[in-house]
């Protein structure tokens, strides 16, 4: 297993199978339906103008296990030193510390691009993800709770974050 940079021609294909998972099975996306092979392409677009990464774990064989990347917090300019991040892992590849290795990189890259805050929004019911957030050094900063409602339930939204010492001067405008 060894990370990538994950490209739109290579891996949306595998990036896009593994959020329809979690749509379909999980309460790791608040989204009710598969999205669609031209969704990747704005995905992609929005990534790619805005210089945000997507790094990705795959197998020997070029399977993608797993994928991590951050993107806009808020859409206003102060907000420019804080970027909401994701971590998914392929089904059948939970349960082997990938999560642990994306979430570190995605860490990594945001101090590289002088970032200062991450914030991760998990449903409170997701355990291994906000363990495994906290291990890393992320805090509980709040939970909006019945923030959406999906298989038949309200789900209460955990947000969790990460302070990094980027960027060194910070400016305005």
């Amino acid at each position: 297993m060894h990370p990538v940079a994950c490209t739109e021609e290579r891996h949306s294909s595998q990036i896009l199978a593994i959020f329809n998972e979690a749509i379909a099975n999980s309460t790791a996306l608040y989204d009710y339906k598969p999205r669609t092979p031209e969704s990747m392409v704005t995905w992609f677009a929005t990534k790619r103008a805005n210089g945000f990464p997507v790094i990705g774990i795959e197998d020997d064989s070029g399977k993608l296990l797993g994928f991590a990347s951050y993107g806009t917090f808020r859409a206003f300019p102060a907000y420019k030193y804080t970027v909401e991040h994701s971590v998914y892992v392929e089904k059948d590849s939970r349960g082997f510390g990938l999560g642990r290795k994306l979430l570190e990189a995605i860490v990594a890259k945001a101090e590289e691009q002088g970032m200062h805050l991450l914030v991760g929004a998990i449903d409170l019911d997701n355990s291994v993800s906000i363990a495994l957030h906290k291990r890393l050094g992320f805090e509980h900063c709040g939970t909006i709770k019945q923030a959406a409602f999906k298989f038949g339930r309200w789900l209460d939204l955990a947000f969790l974050q990460k302070t990094l010492a980027t960027p060194l001067q910070p400016v305005d405008g």
